[in-house]
This record gives structure tokens, sequence and C-alpha cells, in this order.
């Protein structure tokens, strides 16, 4: 059966790639405040159904306003402090450090924030298509002080309670 496989398909070529970290591509649509840069799309290594790349935000940046389509996307930390304010006038906020996710789903108005002051923002981006779409937002009016949103559910309890 192994061979049978093995026949059928040209693994050597057609298999395990890796892309190493200095041979990512910036020529992937960007947004003012952030550059970006794919490892994993179509074109690079014929991904059907995945986008993966890095993002880097100088200290004390932050990013137009955007949202990714219909994508949905998921933002590791690698270092840095960032905070994610989102909705229609970015009236909400959420921070995040090295080793937490963050989850944006599709259609999502949002906006990057490195919230350090003496440190770059360095993330891994994951999206749910290999195309990497961007749809950058002009003329949204920020509320000045966004509502922070805490992740609260039966396993996870709001900060403020006991």
């Amino acid at each position: 059966m192994a061979n049978e496989t093995s026949t059928h398909h040209d693994w050597k070529h057609n298999g395990v790639r890796v892309i190493r970290g200095d041979q990512l591509d910036d020529n992937t649509p960007q947004t003012p405040g952030m550059y970006r840069q794919a490892a994993i799309d179509k074109a690079r290594v014929g991904a059907q159904k995945i986008w993966a790349g890095t993002v880097s935000i100088a200290p004390n940046a932050k990013t137009g306003v955007h949202h990714h389509g219909e994508l949905e996307s998921v933002i590791y930390v690698v270092s840095g402090k960032a905070r994610m304010r989102w909705g229609e006038n970015l009236e909400f906020v959420a921070e995040a450090g090295p080793g937490d996710f963050i989850f944006v789903p599709p259609f999502v108005p949002h906006q990057e924030i490195n919230a350090a002051e003496n440190q770059s923002l360095e993330c891994v981006l994951m999206r749910s298509d290999n195309e990497a779409v961007v749809v950058n937002i002009e003329g949204v009016e920020p509320v000045e002080r966004p509502e922070e949103v805490y992740w609260v559910d039966p396993i996870h309890r709001h900060p403020h309670e006991t």
C-alpha cells in the first residue's frame, strides 16, 4: 500500500515545504502602520485553504483601521504588547502579550496597536483562505475611551469578580 501511494504522488516536490524566516514575501497587501510578510499562500506553496505570515509593528505605533473580508484571522503574539481595538468606531479594546492568541472574525473593523514604548510588536498571522484579503477603511472616528472587553464564560471569570 505505501508503495502504491508513493508511485501516484511526487512527494519530494509536492510534499512538506520549509519557508525560511529570511525568505518571507512582503509583496502582500499592507495596512499603514504595520509590515506584513507572507510565508504560506497559494502562490508560494500551493496552499488551498490557509494563509500564514508575520507582522511587525514599531513601538508606540498603531495601524490603520481595516478588516479581512470573509476570512477568519488568528494572531499569535511572539513578543511585545498588542492592544486590539475593534467595532464600528473602535469602541472595544483588549490586550494580549507573548504566547497569547487573538481571534478576529470575518468583517470586524479593527486596529492593532503596539502598546509598548520601546519594543516592537512581533506576531504570526494565520487566515482561513489562501489569499491575503485586506480592506483598509478610511474615515473611522475612534471613540476616545474604548470599552475594555474581557473573555467571560463558565470557565473564565471577569477579572473584577471575586
